[in-house]
Protein backbone atom coordinates (compact mmCIF):
# COMPACT_ATOMS: atom_id res chain seq x y z
CA UNK A 1 0.00 0.00 0.00
CA UNK A 2 1.29 3.45 -0.88
CA UNK A 3 1.98 6.14 1.72
CA UNK A 4 -1.05 8.10 0.54
CA UNK A 5 -3.25 5.02 0.89
CA UNK A 6 -1.99 4.41 4.40
CA UNK A 7 -2.79 8.00 5.36
CA UNK A 8 -6.34 7.62 4.05
CA UNK A 9 -6.71 4.32 5.93
CA UNK A 10 -5.42 5.84 9.16
CA UNK A 11 -7.79 8.77 8.73
CA UNK A 12 -10.79 6.46 8.29
CA UNK A 13 -9.69 4.39 11.28
CA UNK A 14 -9.38 7.54 13.40
CA UNK A 15 -12.88 8.61 12.36
CA UNK A 16 -14.23 5.15 13.23
CA UNK A 17 -12.53 5.27 16.64
CA UNK A 18 -14.06 8.69 17.39
CA UNK A 19 -17.52 7.38 16.47
CA UNK A 20 -17.05 4.29 18.64
CA UNK A 21 -15.88 6.38 21.59
CA UNK A 22 -18.86 8.72 21.11
CA UNK A 23 -21.39 5.88 21.09
CA UNK A 24 -19.53 4.02 23.84
CA UNK A 25 -19.67 7.05 26.12
CA UNK A 26 -23.42 7.38 25.54
CA UNK A 27 -24.01 3.68 26.20
CA UNK A 28 -21.86 3.76 29.33
CA UNK A 29 -23.68 6.81 30.65
CA UNK A 30 -27.08 5.22 30.08
CA UNK A 31 -25.98 1.96 31.71
CA UNK A 32 -24.50 3.61 34.81
CA UNK A 33 -26.99 6.48 35.07
CA UNK A 34 -24.14 8.91 34.46
CA UNK A 35 -22.03 7.90 37.46
CA UNK A 36 -18.78 6.10 38.16
CA UNK A 37 -19.09 5.26 41.83
CA UNK A 38 -19.56 8.57 43.67
CA UNK A 39 -18.42 10.64 40.67
CA UNK A 40 -20.62 11.86 37.84
CA UNK A 41 -19.53 11.73 34.21
CA UNK A 42 -17.91 15.00 33.05
CA UNK A 43 -20.23 15.50 30.06
CA UNK A 44 -23.92 14.89 29.47
CA UNK A 45 -24.82 11.84 27.45
CA UNK A 46 -28.47 12.51 26.60
CA UNK A 47 -29.66 12.86 23.01
CA UNK A 48 -29.90 16.64 23.23
CA UNK A 49 -26.26 17.02 24.24
CA UNK A 50 -24.82 14.03 22.35
CA UNK A 51 -27.06 12.82 19.52
CA UNK A 52 -26.34 9.42 18.02
CA UNK A 53 -23.89 9.39 15.12
CA UNK A 54 -26.58 7.88 12.90
CA UNK A 55 -28.95 10.75 13.76
CA UNK A 56 -26.31 13.33 12.84
CA UNK A 57 -25.59 11.61 9.53
CA UNK A 58 -29.31 11.34 8.75
CA UNK A 59 -29.77 15.06 9.41
CA UNK A 60 -27.59 15.92 6.41
CA UNK A 61 -30.35 14.54 4.18
CA UNK A 62 -33.25 16.22 5.98
CA UNK A 63 -34.96 19.34 4.66
CA UNK A 64 -33.37 22.50 6.00
CA UNK A 65 -36.76 24.01 6.81
CA UNK A 66 -40.45 23.49 6.30
CA UNK A 67 -40.58 25.82 3.31
CA UNK A 68 -37.14 24.98 1.93
CA UNK A 69 -36.37 22.53 -0.85
CA UNK A 70 -32.71 22.32 0.13
CA UNK A 71 -31.31 19.74 2.50
CA UNK A 72 -29.18 20.49 5.54
CA UNK A 73 -26.21 18.98 3.74
CA UNK A 74 -26.63 21.38 0.82
CA UNK A 75 -26.88 24.37 3.15
CA UNK A 76 -23.74 23.28 5.02
CA UNK A 77 -21.83 22.82 1.75
CA UNK A 78 -22.90 26.25 0.47
CA UNK A 79 -21.83 27.84 3.77
CA UNK A 80 -18.48 26.02 3.64
CA UNK A 81 -17.95 27.18 0.05
CA UNK A 82 -18.58 30.79 1.07
CA UNK A 83 -16.19 30.57 4.01
CA UNK A 84 -13.62 28.77 1.88
CA UNK A 85 -13.54 31.58 -0.68
CA UNK A 86 -13.33 34.31 1.95
CA UNK A 87 -10.66 32.47 3.95
CA UNK A 88 -8.60 31.83 0.80
CA UNK A 89 -8.76 35.54 -0.03
CA UNK A 90 -7.54 36.29 3.47
CA UNK A 91 -4.93 33.53 3.26
CA UNK A 92 -3.49 34.88 0.01
CA UNK A 93 -3.35 38.38 1.48
CA UNK A 94 -1.73 37.04 4.63
CA UNK A 95 0.83 35.03 2.65
CA UNK A 96 1.70 38.11 0.60
CA UNK A 97 2.20 40.27 3.69
CA UNK A 98 4.09 37.51 5.50
CA UNK A 99 6.48 36.89 2.60
CA UNK A 100 7.14 40.61 2.13
CA UNK A 101 7.91 41.03 5.82
CA UNK A 102 10.16 37.95 5.77
CA UNK A 103 12.11 39.26 2.77
CA UNK A 104 12.57 42.66 4.39
CA UNK A 105 13.69 41.14 7.71
CA UNK A 106 16.04 38.71 5.95
CA UNK A 107 17.62 41.55 3.99
CA UNK A 108 18.17 43.84 6.99
CA UNK A 109 19.13 42.82 10.51
CA UNK A 110 17.92 46.20 11.74
CA UNK A 111 14.49 45.60 10.16
CA UNK A 112 14.33 42.15 11.77
CA UNK A 113 15.06 43.55 15.21
CA UNK A 114 12.54 46.33 14.71
CA UNK A 115 9.69 44.39 13.08
CA UNK A 116 9.82 40.87 14.52
CA UNK A 117 8.74 41.83 18.07
CA UNK A 118 5.70 43.64 16.66
CA UNK A 119 4.89 40.70 14.41
CA UNK A 120 4.82 38.46 17.48
CA UNK A 121 2.96 41.06 19.55
CA UNK A 122 0.25 41.37 16.90
CA UNK A 123 -1.03 37.89 17.70
CA UNK A 124 -1.85 38.81 21.29
CA UNK A 125 -4.74 41.07 20.24
CA UNK A 126 -8.03 39.15 20.74
CA UNK A 127 -10.22 38.82 17.67
CA UNK A 128 -13.32 39.69 19.63
CA UNK A 129 -11.83 43.17 20.14
CA UNK A 130 -10.37 43.47 16.66
CA UNK A 131 -13.43 42.44 14.63
CA UNK A 132 -15.66 45.46 15.47
CA UNK A 133 -12.79 47.82 14.66
CA UNK A 134 -12.19 46.24 11.26
CA UNK A 135 -15.90 46.37 10.45
CA UNK A 136 -16.10 50.02 11.56
CA UNK A 137 -13.06 51.04 9.53
CA UNK A 138 -14.10 49.06 6.49
CA UNK A 139 -17.57 50.57 6.43
CA UNK A 140 -16.03 53.90 5.46
CA UNK A 141 -13.66 52.62 2.78
CA UNK A 142 -14.02 52.46 -0.95
CA UNK A 143 -11.37 50.65 -3.03
CA UNK A 144 -11.08 51.54 -6.71
CA UNK A 145 -14.71 52.61 -6.81
CA UNK A 146 -15.94 49.43 -5.10
CA UNK A 147 -17.73 49.86 -1.79
CA UNK A 148 -16.43 47.86 1.15
CA UNK A 149 -18.47 44.73 1.75
CA UNK A 150 -18.89 42.65 4.92
CA UNK A 151 -16.98 39.66 3.55
CA UNK A 152 -13.94 41.90 3.04
CA UNK A 153 -13.80 42.55 6.77
CA UNK A 154 -13.85 38.79 7.36
CA UNK A 155 -11.01 38.36 4.84
CA UNK A 156 -8.94 41.03 6.60
CA UNK A 157 -9.31 39.29 9.96
CA UNK A 158 -8.49 35.97 8.29
CA UNK A 159 -5.33 37.51 6.80
CA UNK A 160 -4.42 38.93 10.19
CA UNK A 161 -4.16 35.43 11.64
CA UNK A 162 -2.55 33.90 8.55
CA UNK A 163 0.39 36.24 8.05
CA UNK A 164 2.18 35.46 11.33
CA UNK A 165 3.22 31.81 10.79
CA UNK A 166 4.10 32.58 7.17
CA UNK A 167 6.34 35.51 8.15
CA UNK A 168 8.17 33.54 10.84
CA UNK A 169 8.53 30.35 8.78
CA UNK A 170 9.61 32.18 5.64
CA UNK A 171 12.18 34.22 7.58
CA UNK A 172 13.73 31.09 8.99
CA UNK A 173 13.72 29.44 5.58
CA UNK A 174 15.23 32.41 3.76
CA UNK A 175 18.07 32.48 6.28
CA UNK A 176 18.67 28.71 6.06
CA UNK A 177 21.12 28.48 3.06
CA UNK A 178 24.71 27.80 4.23
CA UNK A 179 27.32 30.53 3.83
CA UNK A 180 29.09 28.45 1.16
CA UNK A 181 26.02 28.53 -1.07
CA UNK A 182 25.67 32.29 -0.64
CA UNK A 183 29.34 32.76 -1.44
CA UNK A 184 28.91 30.67 -4.59
CA UNK A 185 26.04 32.90 -5.76
CA UNK A 186 28.16 35.99 -5.12
CA UNK A 187 31.04 34.46 -7.11
CA UNK A 188 28.67 34.18 -10.06
CA UNK A 189 27.76 37.86 -9.60
CA UNK A 190 24.14 36.89 -9.02
CA UNK A 191 21.82 39.74 -8.11
CA UNK A 192 19.89 39.76 -4.86
CA UNK A 193 16.65 38.87 -6.67
CA UNK A 194 18.30 36.00 -8.54
CA UNK A 195 19.79 34.69 -5.30
CA UNK A 196 16.36 34.94 -3.74
CA UNK A 197 14.72 33.00 -6.60
CA UNK A 198 17.44 30.39 -7.16
CA UNK A 199 18.74 29.81 -3.65
CA UNK A 200 16.74 31.25 -0.79
CA UNK A 201 13.18 30.38 -1.86
CA UNK A 202 14.01 26.74 -2.80
CA UNK A 203 15.84 26.37 0.51
CA UNK A 204 12.85 27.87 2.34
CA UNK A 205 10.32 25.33 1.04
CA UNK A 206 10.80 22.81 3.92
CA UNK A 207 10.18 25.65 6.38
CA UNK A 208 7.51 27.36 4.34
CA UNK A 209 5.18 24.39 3.84
CA UNK A 210 4.48 23.82 7.58
CA UNK A 211 4.07 27.59 7.95
CA UNK A 212 1.58 27.63 5.08
CA UNK A 213 -0.39 24.81 6.69
CA UNK A 214 -0.58 26.73 9.95
CA UNK A 215 -1.45 29.91 8.09
CA UNK A 216 -4.19 28.24 6.04
CA UNK A 217 -5.76 26.65 9.10
CA UNK A 218 -5.50 29.95 10.97
CA UNK A 219 -7.17 31.69 8.02
CA UNK A 220 -10.12 29.29 8.19
CA UNK A 221 -10.42 29.67 11.97
CA UNK A 222 -10.15 33.43 11.63
CA UNK A 223 -12.84 33.54 8.96
CA UNK A 224 -15.23 31.44 11.06
CA UNK A 225 -14.61 33.50 14.20
CA UNK A 226 -14.96 36.72 12.22
CA UNK A 227 -18.28 35.56 10.77
CA UNK A 228 -19.49 34.82 14.29
CA UNK A 229 -18.19 38.11 15.71
CA UNK A 230 -19.43 40.33 12.88
CA UNK A 231 -22.61 38.40 12.06
CA UNK A 232 -21.65 38.09 8.39
CA UNK A 233 -24.23 35.97 6.60
CA UNK A 234 -23.56 33.14 4.19
CA UNK A 235 -20.66 31.41 5.94
CA UNK A 236 -20.30 28.39 8.16
CA UNK A 237 -19.66 30.60 11.19
CA UNK A 238 -23.04 32.27 10.84
CA UNK A 239 -24.63 28.87 10.23
CA UNK A 240 -23.21 27.56 13.49
CA UNK A 241 -24.94 30.43 15.32
CA UNK A 242 -28.25 29.81 13.52
CA UNK A 243 -28.18 26.08 14.21
CA UNK A 244 -27.15 26.64 17.83
CA UNK A 245 -30.41 28.56 18.31
CA UNK A 246 -32.23 25.42 17.18
CA UNK A 247 -30.26 23.15 19.53
CA UNK A 248 -33.27 22.52 21.77
CA UNK A 249 -35.49 21.16 19.02
CA UNK A 250 -32.84 19.88 16.58
CA UNK A 251 -29.50 19.32 18.35
CA UNK A 252 -28.18 17.27 15.42
CA UNK A 253 -28.05 20.39 13.23
CA UNK A 254 -25.38 21.97 15.43
CA UNK A 255 -23.08 19.04 14.80
CA UNK A 256 -23.64 19.13 11.04
CA UNK A 257 -22.30 22.69 10.94
CA UNK A 258 -19.36 21.70 13.17
CA UNK A 259 -18.53 18.76 10.92
CA UNK A 260 -18.68 21.08 7.91
CA UNK A 261 -16.21 23.47 9.57
CA UNK A 262 -13.87 20.59 10.43
CA UNK A 263 -13.99 19.21 6.88
CA UNK A 264 -13.27 22.70 5.54
CA UNK A 265 -10.09 22.79 7.60
CA UNK A 266 -9.07 19.36 6.28
CA UNK A 267 -9.65 20.46 2.69
CA UNK A 268 -7.47 23.53 3.14
CA UNK A 269 -4.72 21.46 4.76
CA UNK A 270 -4.97 19.00 1.86
CA UNK A 271 -4.43 21.80 -0.66
CA UNK A 272 -1.22 22.84 1.10
CA UNK A 273 -0.09 19.20 1.14
CA UNK A 274 -0.67 19.05 -2.62
CA UNK A 275 1.47 22.18 -2.98
CA UNK A 276 4.20 20.45 -0.96
CA UNK A 277 4.11 17.45 -3.30
CA UNK A 278 4.49 19.69 -6.36
CA UNK A 279 7.20 21.83 -4.78
CA UNK A 280 9.17 18.76 -3.68
CA UNK A 281 9.50 17.21 -7.12
CA UNK A 282 12.73 19.01 -7.98
CA UNK A 283 14.35 18.69 -4.58
CA UNK A 284 17.06 16.08 -4.01
CA UNK A 285 15.85 12.90 -2.37
CA UNK A 286 18.26 13.23 0.55
CA UNK A 287 16.48 16.49 1.52
CA UNK A 288 13.12 14.74 1.62
CA UNK A 289 14.23 11.94 3.93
Amino acid sequence: MSARGRRWLLGLLAFAVVCLLWEGYKAFGEATDGKIGPWELPARYDDRSMPHVSAIVQTFGDAEGRQSSRTVGQVVLEACWFTFRVSMAGFLAGVTVGLLLAMVMQRSRLAERGLLPYVVLSQTVPLIALAPLVVGWGGRLELFGVAWRPWMSVAVISAYLAFFPVAVGALRGLKSPPPEAEELMRSYAASEWRTLAKLRFPAAVPYLVPALKLGAEAAVVGAILAEISTGTRGGIGRLIIEYTRQATSAPEKVYTAMIGAALLGLVVAGLITAFDVVASRNRPREELT
